[in-house]
């Protein structure tokens, strides 16, 4: 069913809204998945907290003018383009699409956008490599608890190693 004017200046104000308020964006064509495997995406999507909207190539290099994201607005991009954004996360909209076309091989990453800046698909697929912000996280917490659990450990071993002696003393005599 057609859209309206109205509905389409209020899709170009959403994805205007996503793209300014993200911190990483992901355009990927989704020729050929079925509705089922949409629905499946959109769900792996919703579950990370992404937004995803699917736009006419039209009104997305409207929206990426309107974000002032310029050299964006130039891309040629092929088939049906959706945008999927994350507002909290600058790789976890690319690691979800990445990983969806492992098993789904027709979803195809054309690009995203990095610190308001075009990134091509295979800088796209290198992010979705890259550790969360959650893991980035836990790996810093972990690393500074490390030498605090390391000298914990070495002073048990010190009261282990008398309440031995004094065991073994207890006994001798």
């Amino acid at each position: 069913m057609a859209k309206t004017k109205q509905q389409k200046i209020d899709l170009t104000a959403h994805v205007v809204k996503m793209l300014t308020t993200a911190k990483g964006a992901v355009f990927a064509d989704f020729t050929g998945l079925t509705m089922k495997e949409m629905t499946e995406l959109r769900k792996k999507l919703r579950e990370q907290g992404i937004e995803y909207e699917v736009i006419k190539k039209t009104l997305l290099k409207r929206a990426l003018t309107e974000a002032k994201l310029t050299d964006i607005a130039s891309q040629d991009f092929a088939g049906s383009i959706s945008v999927a954004t994350s507002p909290l996360d600058e790789v976890v909209a690319a690691k979800v699409l990445v990983v969806f076309t492992k098993t789904h091989d027709k979803l195809q990453v054309l690009g995203g956008v990095l610190e308001n800046a075009f990134v091509d698909p295979s800088r796209v697929k290198a992010l979705a490599l890259l550790p969360g912000k959650q893991e980035l996280l836990g790996q810093v917490v972990g690393t500074i608890a490390a030498p605090m659990s390391g000298m914990l450990r070495v002073l048990a071993g010190n009261m282990r190693a008398l309440v031995q002696v004094l065991s073994a003393l207890s006994k001798k005599s």
